[in-house]
Protein backbone atom coordinates (compact mmCIF):
# COMPACT_ATOMS: atom_id res chain seq x y z
CA UNK A 1 0.00 0.00 0.00
CA UNK A 2 1.52 3.41 -1.40
CA UNK A 3 0.22 6.48 1.00
CA UNK A 4 0.63 10.56 0.22
CA UNK A 5 0.69 12.93 3.33
CA UNK A 6 -0.07 16.38 2.54
CA UNK A 7 0.51 19.08 5.61
CA UNK A 8 -1.90 22.00 5.16
CA UNK A 9 -0.29 24.88 7.27
CA UNK A 10 0.43 28.63 6.24
CA UNK A 11 3.38 28.60 8.44
CA UNK A 12 4.94 25.66 7.58
CA UNK A 13 4.87 26.70 3.79
CA UNK A 14 6.18 29.71 4.59
CA UNK A 15 8.97 27.71 6.77
CA UNK A 16 8.27 30.04 9.70
CA UNK A 17 7.14 26.64 11.40
CA UNK A 18 8.32 22.98 11.33
CA UNK A 19 6.36 20.80 9.83
CA UNK A 20 6.19 17.95 12.79
CA UNK A 21 2.43 16.58 12.34
CA UNK A 22 3.96 14.73 8.38
CA UNK A 23 6.68 13.17 10.18
CA UNK A 24 4.69 11.66 12.78
CA UNK A 25 2.43 10.41 10.39
CA UNK A 26 5.04 9.02 8.27
CA UNK A 27 6.52 6.96 10.91
CA UNK A 28 3.00 5.71 12.22
CA UNK A 29 2.18 4.67 8.67
CA UNK A 30 5.70 2.78 8.11
CA UNK A 31 5.24 1.10 11.23
CA UNK A 32 2.21 -0.72 9.74
CA UNK A 33 4.14 -1.55 6.34
CA UNK A 34 2.89 1.46 4.38
CA UNK A 35 5.11 2.95 2.11
CA UNK A 36 4.92 6.80 2.03
CA UNK A 37 5.62 7.85 -1.73
CA UNK A 38 4.35 11.29 -1.54
CA UNK A 39 5.02 14.17 1.12
CA UNK A 40 4.39 18.18 0.56
CA UNK A 41 3.68 21.28 2.41
CA UNK A 42 1.04 23.82 0.92
CA UNK A 43 -0.30 26.44 2.12
CA UNK A 44 -4.15 26.79 3.71
CA UNK A 45 -5.29 27.77 -0.25
CA UNK A 46 -7.94 25.64 -1.82
CA UNK A 47 -6.49 25.66 -5.25
CA UNK A 48 -3.38 24.20 -4.02
CA UNK A 49 -4.82 21.88 -2.16
CA UNK A 50 -6.87 20.25 -4.49
CA UNK A 51 -3.73 20.16 -6.84
CA UNK A 52 -2.03 17.86 -4.59
CA UNK A 53 -5.14 15.71 -4.06
CA UNK A 54 -5.50 15.64 -7.90
CA UNK A 55 -2.14 15.10 -8.76
CA UNK A 56 -1.45 12.18 -6.00
CA UNK A 57 -4.94 10.33 -6.84
CA UNK A 58 -4.92 10.82 -10.47
CA UNK A 59 -1.09 10.41 -11.73
CA UNK A 60 0.49 9.22 -8.23
CA UNK A 61 -2.30 6.16 -7.77
CA UNK A 62 -1.95 6.60 -4.24
CA UNK A 63 -3.73 4.21 -2.03
CA UNK A 64 -4.39 6.51 0.84
CA UNK A 65 -3.60 9.94 1.00
CA UNK A 66 -3.49 11.55 4.53
CA UNK A 67 -3.98 15.39 5.34
CA UNK A 68 -3.13 17.19 8.51
CA UNK A 69 -4.00 20.73 9.38
CA UNK A 70 -7.03 23.15 8.24
CA UNK A 71 -10.02 21.07 9.71
CA UNK A 72 -11.12 23.50 12.13
CA UNK A 73 -13.20 26.56 12.56
CA UNK A 74 -10.15 29.11 11.28
CA UNK A 75 -10.78 31.58 8.56
CA UNK A 76 -8.22 30.07 6.55
CA UNK A 77 -9.29 26.27 7.45
CA UNK A 78 -10.26 25.04 3.78
CA UNK A 79 -9.09 21.55 3.97
CA UNK A 80 -12.44 19.48 4.39
CA UNK A 81 -13.75 22.16 1.39
CA UNK A 82 -11.04 21.24 -0.85
CA UNK A 83 -11.36 17.66 -0.05
CA UNK A 84 -15.64 17.52 -0.86
CA UNK A 85 -14.45 19.20 -3.90
CA UNK A 86 -12.49 16.50 -5.71
CA UNK A 87 -13.59 13.36 -3.74
CA UNK A 88 -16.36 11.38 -6.01
CA UNK A 89 -17.75 10.46 -2.81
CA UNK A 90 -17.39 10.38 0.85
CA UNK A 91 -17.56 8.15 3.66
CA UNK A 92 -19.09 9.23 6.36
CA UNK A 93 -18.42 6.16 8.91
CA UNK A 94 -14.63 6.93 9.38
CA UNK A 95 -14.86 10.73 10.29
CA UNK A 96 -17.67 9.96 12.42
CA UNK A 97 -15.17 7.10 13.89
CA UNK A 98 -12.15 9.74 14.48
CA UNK A 99 -14.60 12.58 16.00
CA UNK A 100 -16.24 9.93 18.23
CA UNK A 101 -12.84 8.74 19.23
CA UNK A 102 -11.39 12.10 20.11
CA UNK A 103 -13.97 13.35 22.04
CA UNK A 104 -13.41 11.45 24.80
CA UNK A 105 -9.52 13.01 24.81
CA UNK A 106 -11.12 16.75 24.13
CA UNK A 107 -14.39 18.49 23.80
CA UNK A 108 -12.80 20.32 21.09
CA UNK A 109 -12.85 17.27 18.95
CA UNK A 110 -16.22 18.44 18.08
CA UNK A 111 -15.62 21.15 15.96
CA UNK A 112 -13.55 19.38 13.57
CA UNK A 113 -14.59 19.73 9.90
CA UNK A 114 -13.04 16.60 8.96
CA UNK A 115 -13.71 14.49 5.82
CA UNK A 116 -13.11 11.40 4.31
CA UNK A 117 -13.90 10.84 1.30
CA UNK A 118 -12.86 8.44 -2.16
CA UNK A 119 -11.07 9.85 -5.39
CA UNK A 120 -11.17 6.75 -8.14
CA UNK A 121 -8.98 4.52 -6.30
CA UNK A 122 -7.33 6.95 -3.57
CA UNK A 123 -8.87 6.87 -0.01
CA UNK A 124 -8.44 11.02 1.00
CA UNK A 125 -8.60 11.01 5.18
CA UNK A 126 -8.44 14.76 6.54
CA UNK A 127 -6.58 14.77 10.12
CA UNK A 128 -6.08 16.92 12.55
CA UNK A 129 -2.63 19.88 12.32
CA UNK A 130 -1.12 18.71 15.76
CA UNK A 131 0.64 15.72 15.61
CA UNK A 132 -0.58 14.43 18.70
CA UNK A 133 -4.25 14.73 17.15
CA UNK A 134 -3.14 13.69 13.87
CA UNK A 135 -1.88 10.27 15.50
CA UNK A 136 -4.66 9.52 17.27
CA UNK A 137 -6.90 9.93 14.58
CA UNK A 138 -5.39 7.81 12.22
CA UNK A 139 -4.64 5.04 14.92
CA UNK A 140 -8.80 4.97 15.20
CA UNK A 141 -9.22 3.80 11.26
CA UNK A 142 -6.37 1.83 10.42
CA UNK A 143 -7.55 -1.15 11.08
CA UNK A 144 -10.33 -0.77 8.24
CA UNK A 145 -8.33 1.11 6.14
CA UNK A 146 -6.35 -2.05 4.82
CA UNK A 147 -9.91 -3.41 3.93
CA UNK A 148 -11.32 0.13 2.48
CA UNK A 149 -8.61 0.04 -0.24
CA UNK A 150 -9.38 -3.17 -1.13
CA UNK A 151 -13.38 -3.01 -1.63
CA UNK A 152 -11.89 0.49 -3.76
CA UNK A 153 -9.62 -2.02 -5.92
CA UNK A 154 -12.46 -4.19 -6.83
CA UNK A 155 -12.22 -7.22 -4.02
CA UNK A 156 -15.04 -9.10 -4.12
CA UNK A 157 -15.17 -10.58 -0.77
CA UNK A 158 -17.43 -10.62 2.02
CA UNK A 159 -17.41 -7.57 4.34
CA UNK A 160 -18.02 -9.95 7.45
CA UNK A 161 -15.71 -8.60 10.66
CA UNK A 162 -12.70 -10.98 11.51
CA UNK A 163 -14.42 -11.86 14.63
CA UNK A 164 -17.39 -13.43 13.03
CA UNK A 165 -15.82 -15.59 11.30
CA UNK A 166 -15.25 -19.01 13.01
Amino acid sequence: MRAGILTVSDRSAQRTREDAAGPALAQLLESHGIIVSCRAVVPDDVGEIKRVLVQWSDEEAADLIVTTGGTGLSPRDVTPEATLAVVDRTVPGMAEAMRAASMKITPHAMISRAVVGVRRGSLIVNLPGSPRGAVENLQVILPAVEHAIAKLQGDPSECASPAANP
